[in-house]
C-alpha cells in the first residue's frame, strides 16, 4: 500500500467520525481512526501498539514507534472531536470542503488534521537516518475525561526526551496553561409544606450560605495566589449552574451548585479542593450531613514547562515565535508525567476549535510541514 497524498490523508480523517461526549447517544468509538493511523504508520515502517482505554466506551490509544529504546521525540494528539451543532454548520462536518483558501471540517484543526501533518513529515524524511526513536501518540477522549492520556501516563511504558502536543496554537509554542476542575456542591435538606417554613430544612437557604462562603474563597484566591504569566493570574472560581426545588409551595429539599475552578502551576487541584472544603466547613458543622462536595470529573492539573528548556529554545528558533501561556487545557500535564520536556504547538487557531465551520487556513500548510519535519530531524538525530 502506498501512503495517500496529504489531501487524501486529511479527507479520510475528517470523513471518519470520532466524537466523544458524556452523552452516550453522541459518543463514538475512535477505533476507526486508530485503524487508519495504524495502517498508514505501518506503511512507513513504524511498529504499532494499540491498547484499549479502561472504563471507556470502546476507546483506544495508539503508539507508533520508529526506532528503539527511550529518548527522542513524541508527537502527540487526540483522535476525538467535540459534537457539532448541526443547524449552525454551513458545510458537511464530515467532508473536507475547500473554499476561500480554507479547509473546512470537524477536526481539521482540533485536532485530527495534525496527524496528516505528521505523516507527511515522516514521508519526506529518511527515517533510517534517525539516531533516536520517533513516537506518535494518538489518544482517546481528550474532549471529555482525558482518559487516553491518563492511561498513557499511568502505564509509563516509554520515556521520550521531548514531547510536542499538536493542539491548534498557530504553531506558536505554548509552555504553560491552567488546569480545570468541575465541582458539585449538593445540599440535602428536608421538604415540607411552605405554610410552615420551620417544619423542614430549606436547601436553598443553606445554599445561600454556601455561595457567601465561596465568594469569600474567590476573594482569597485573588489576594493570596498569582502566576503573573497569565492575564488572569489567580486560580479562578466560577458559579456555572444551580438548580433546586420543584414548586414554590414546598420547602426545597435539595439544591445543587456546579462550579468551575482553574488551578495554576503552583496550586494543585488537591490544594484547591482542600480550600473549597475548608470554606464550607462552618456550614457542614452547622448542618451535619447536609453538604456534599464531589468532582463532576477527575481534575486536570495545570501545566508548565521550563521556559529555558532545550525544547522551548528549539521551538522558538524553528517558528520565530516566543513561547506563550494559554488558558485552555490540554493533555500536557499527563504527557509530562512521562518525564519529558513538553510543549503544545500545532496548526490552526484555537479560535476555530469547537466552532461551527471549523477550518484550517491553507496558507499554514507548507510552513507547518517544514517546522514539523525540522523538529523531528533536530530531536532525533545526533
Amino acid at each position: 500500500m502506498q501512503l495517500p497524498k496529504f489531501t487524501e490523508l486529511y479527507k479520510s480523517l475528517i470523513l471518519t467520525p470520532s466524537i466523544s461526549s458524556l452523552e452516550k447517544e453522541l459518543d463514538f468509538s475512535n477505533k476507526p481512526v486508530i485503524d487508519l493511523l495504524a495502517g498508514w504508520f505501518t506503511e512507513l515502517g513504524f511498529s504499532i501498539n494499540i491498547t484499549s482505554v479502561p472504563d471507556t466506551n470502546g476507546k483506544f490509544n495508539l503508539v507508533a514507534t520508529y526506532g528503539q529504546g527511550d529518548g527522542g521525540l513524541l508527537l502527540a494528539g487526540h483522535t476525538d472531536t467535540v459534537p457539532f451543532d448541526d443547524g449552525l454548520w454551513t458545510k458537511d462536518p464530515f467532508q473536507l470542503t475547500e473554499k476561500n483558501d480554507k479547509w473546512y471540517g470537524l477536526g481539521t484543526i482540533d485536532m485530527k488534521g495534525f496527524f496528516a501533518f505528521v505523516l507527511e513529515a515522516c514521508k519526506n524524511i529518511d527515517l533510517t537516518k534517525l539516531d533516536k526513536p520517533l513516537r506518535i501518540l494518538a489518544t482517546a477522549d481528550e474532549e471529555t475525561t482525558m482518559a487516553g492520556a491518563r492511561a498513557i501516563a499511568a502505564a509509563q511504558s516509554f520515556r521520550p526526551d521531548y514531547a510536542v502536543i499538536g493542539e491548534p496554537t498557530g504553531m506558536v509554542p505554548v509552555f504553560m496553561h491552567k488546569g480545570h476542575m468541575s465541582e458539585a456542591i449538593r445540599i440535602t435538606g428536608r421538604s415540607g409544606h411552605s405554610s410552615d417554613p420551620a417544619n423542614g430544612i430549606n436547601a436553598i437557604e443553606i445554599m445561600h450560605q454556601v455561595t457567601g462562603q465561596l465568594l469569600q474563597l474567590q476573594r482569597k484566591l485573588k489576594e493570596q495566589y498569582a502566576c503573573d504569566h497569565f492575564v488572569i493570574p489567580q486560580p479562578t472560581l466560577n458559579f456555572g449552574h444551580v438548580h433546586g426545588g420543584d414548586s414554590p409551595n414546598r420547602i426545597c429539599g435539595s439544591c445543587e451548585l456546579h462550579i468551575d475552578m482553574r488551578p495554576i502551576p503552583d496550586v494543585s487541584p488537591d490544594e484547591l479542593f482542600m480550600l473549597l472544603n475548608q470554606a464550607l466547613l462552618p456550614i457542614q458543622k452547622q448542618w451535619p450531613g447536609a453538604v456534599d462536595v464531589y468532582h463532576l470529573h477527575e481534575p486536570i492539573p495545570a501545566y508548565a514547562c521550563d521556559a529555558d528548556s532545550t525544547l522551548i529554545k528549539l521551538a522558538e528558533k524553528l517558528t520565530g515565535e516566543a513561547v506563550i501561556p494559554v488558558n485552555y487545557c490540554t493533555e500536557a500535564p499527563f504527557i509530562q508525567q512521562l518525564g519529558c520536556d513538553t510543549i503544545v504547538m500545532g496548526p490552526g487557531s484555537i479560535n476555530q476549535a469547537h466552532q461551527p465551520d471549523e477550518y484550517l487556513d491553507l496558507s499554514a500548510i507548507k510552513p507547518t510541514q517544514a517546522i514539523i519535519q525540522k523538529l523531528i530531524e533536530e530531536t532525533c538525530k545526533n
